[in-house]
C-alpha cells in the first residue's frame, strides 16, 4: 500500500478556490513522486517515504490531512492502494477526514473491488458496461472469474486481457511526477445544491468556453475531456471521453461535455460543483486536424478568434453566450 490518492477541499463552504499548486508542494514534503489531478486532487507514491519516515501510508496520510488543515484551512479524503487505480477507487469509498486503505496483500485487491458494479471501473465506458451487464457480468468480481474467451468475444482480446487483469486487482498504472501541466480545469460551484438540469448545463457551457479560451491563449489542443459532478453529500462521478480529434474549440468541447452528463441519466440529482478537465494536452501545430468544407464550422471558428480577440482587450465578459449573459 504505497500510493495515496487525495483530493482537497475547504472546510468549509464559500472559502474560495484551491490553490492546487501550493497543495501539491505540501506533498512533495513528503515524496517527489506527485501528480496533480486538477482542480483538487493529487496522487502520491509514497514508497520512499514509509522507509525515510518510518511510518505506513494511513499515517503519513494523516499528518498530510493536519498540515493541510493547518496550513490553509483545506481538508483531506484520502484513497491508499498498492497502484494508482485502487487508490483512485478506495477515495471513491471515503469519507472527509478518513482513509480508505485497499491492503498491499495477495487476493486484497479483487476482494475490494468484487462487489462493484462494472461501470466503477476506470476505463469502462457506458457502451462496455451495458455489454458485460447484458451477458451478467454486472460486477467486478464476476468479471473478474469470467472465462478470458467469453470476454474477448464481448469487447475484444486487448480490452478483455486489461480488463479481466483490472478486475483482479492487478494495477500496473504509475505516478507521472509533475503531470499536472499535461491538463487544464474548469469548475463551478452552485450557492446552493442545484437541481434544474438547465443550470447544470450552463454551468458545462461556461466550464468548456473557459477551458477552450485557455487552450487557445496556451497554443495546446486536447485530446480528451473528463467530467466531475460532485453531489450534496460530497460523493461523486467522473466520466471520461477520448475526443474525435484533438481540439481547442469551445462547441466542440461543449458538445463533448453536453453527451457525458446525458450519458448519467441524473433524475434530480443535487448538483453541488460540475467540474470539466482538458487532458492529453499537445501543442496546435502538431496536432492534425480533419478537413472540412463545411461552411458554418468555418464561420464559427472565425467567430472565436475574434471573440478571443474581444476578451483579451477588454474582459473575459466582453463575448460570452446569450444563456451566460443572462
Amino acid at each position: 500500500m504505497t500510493i495515496l490518492c487525495v483530493r482537497f477541499r475547504r472546510a468549509s463552504e464559500g472559502d474560495g478556490e484551491l490553490e492546487l499548486a501550493e497543495l501539491l508542494g505540501l506533498l512533495e514534503e513528503f515524496t517527489p513522486v506527485v501528480e496533480g489531478l486538477p482542480p483538487d486532487g493529487a496522487l502520491a507514491d509514497l514508497r520512499g517515504a514509509e522507509r525515510y519516515f518510518g511510518r505506513g501510508p494511513v499515517e503519513l496520510a494523516a499528518l498530510i490531512r493536519v498540515r493541510a488543515l493547518a496550513r490553509y484551512g483545506v481538508d483531506c479524503v484520502v484513497g491508499a492502494g498498492p497502484g494508482p487505480m485502487l487508490a483512485r477507487m478506495a477515495l471513491r469509498e471515503a469519507r472527509p477526514g478518513q482513509v480508505r486503505a485497499v491492503p498491499d496483500e495477495p487476493g486484497a485487491g479483487a476482494e475490494f473491488l468484487a462487489g462493484l458494479p462494472v461501470v466503477a471501473l476506470p476505463g469502462v465506458g457506458t457502451a462496455t458496461a451495458r455489454t458485460l451487464c447484458e451477458y451478467g457480468l454486472d460486477t467486478l468480481g464476476r468479471v473478474a472469474v469470467a472465462p478470458p474467451a467469453t470476454l474477448q468475444r464481448l469487447v475484444g482480446a486487448r480490452t478483455a486481457r486489461e480488463l479481466r487483469e483490472r478486475a483482479n486487482g492487478v494495477d500496473r498504472g504509475r505516478v507521472v511526477p509533475n503531470a499536472v501541466s499535461r491538463s487544464v480545469a474548469a469548475e463551478r460551484s452552485f450557492g446552493v445544491d442545484e437541481l434544474d438540469p438547465a443550470r447544470h448545463r450552463r454551468a458545462l457551457l461556461a466550464d468548456a468556453g473557459e477551458l477552450g479560451a485557455r487552450l487557445r491563449e496556451m497554443e495546446h489542443v486536447c485530446r480528451s475531456l473528463t467530467l466531475t459532478v460532485r453531489y450534496a453529500d460530497r460523493s461523486t462521478t467522473v466520466r471520461g471521453r477520448t475526443l474525435a480529434e484533438p481540439t481547442a474549440h469551445s462547441a466542440d468541447l461543449t458538445r463533448a461535455a453536453y453527451g457525458m452528463y446525458e450519458a448519467l441519466g441524473l433524475q434530480r440529482a443535487r448538483v453541488r460543483a460540475l467540474a470539466l478537465r482538458a487532458e492529453g494536452l499537445t501543442p496546435a501545430g502538431e496536432a492534425a486536424h480533419q478537413l472540412t468544407f463545411d461552411p458554418v464550422d468555418e464561420k464559427v471558428r472565425r467567430i472565436e478568434e475574434v471573440a478571443d480577440l474581444a476578451r483579451a482587450k477588454f474582459g473575459p465578459r466582453a463575448v460570452m453566450p446569450g444563456t451566460l449573459a443572462a
